[in-house]
């Protein structure tokens, strides 16, 4: 008898694990420019006058599959167009039904049902199947906070599940902080043009960034502010040192520029 020969481990191919990959996406934006060339093509042969809208996709799909006979005697560039569009498009809405179904499992569990309760309609064996399906369906829905897909493991969508409520904490506290800073630069402007009568308005350089303060305080931004606020008191600083006269006339006004200069610098 031949012995069996043995093959290398290097030779041999390897086991795919798609659990530990990061699935690919297609992340179509646009299918209804798709779905247009698909009708253009059945145009041209047979006509397309009953296909549905692209709005209704799975009714398009289906109408093209019914249909495809009627390009038999297209090109064969133009069939296989419309086979690969149809490829294409039965992914976007293999994305899209992940989506949907992922969102419908989160609404079944904040209405209070089970992972038994969804065993059968996920179709498992059982709740720790139930779970896991659900694991992955929400996984497909992710990027982490790099933009990259989350792979399908437990693991792998805790930690990035973990990593992008880090990040939407970071961004809500940023933003908490932008809206006190807004609110702070709003006070201090308006403090400062409600003494602008006791402030050196002659001088053209001052009297211009308190217009533009002005401005900025109606419609303007944090940043727009803050810098308004720094060159009218830049320019404040410029008359008085040519004049030799103080920054402001009254206690208050002086008060209010004061408020102004103590303000940090832009992160």
């Amino acid at each position: 008898m031949t012995p069996r020969r043995r093959t290398h481990p290097a030779a041999r191919p390897k086991a795919t694990a798609p659990l530990l990959k990061a699935p690919l996406r297609l992340d179509l934006q646009r299918p209804g420019d798709l779905v247009d060339e698909l009708r253009r093509l059945h145009e041209r042969h047979g006509g397309a006058d009953s296909m549905p809208d692209a709005g209704e996709l799975y009714g398009v799909l289906l109408w093209a599959e019914r249909n495809a006979h009627r390009l038999d005697r297209a090109p064969e560039s133009e069939r296989q167009q419309a086979a690969l569009h149809r490829v294409t498009l039965w992914q976007h809405l293999r994305e899209q039904i992940d989506r949907r179904q992922a969102a419908a499992v989160d609404a079944a569990r904040e209405a209070g049902a089970q992972w038994t309760a969804l065993a059968d309609p996920l179709a498992v064996n059982g709740p720790s199947a139930a779970y896991n399906k659900a694991a992955r369906l929400r996984a497909a829905t992710l990027t982490d906070p790099d933009g990259q897909p989350v792979r399908r493991t437990p693991e792998a969508l805790a930690d990035a599940e973990a990593r992008i409520a880090r990040r939407q904490l970071e961004d809500r506290r940023r933003a908490q902080a932008a809206d006190e800073l807004h609110h702070v630069l709003t006070a201090v402007a308006t403090r400062l043009l409600a003494h602008q009568d006791a402030l050196p308005t002659a001088d053209e350089d001052v009297a211009y960034w308190l217009e533009e303060l002005a401005t900025e305080l109606e419609d303007g931004t944090p940043a727009g502010l803050h810098r308004c606020l720094g060159a009218a008191v830049r320019a404040l600083h410029r008359h008085a040192r040519g004049s030799g006269q103080p920054l402001a006339a009254t206690t208050d006004a002086l008060a209010a520029v004061a408020a102004a200069e103590a303000l940090p610098e832009p992160a």
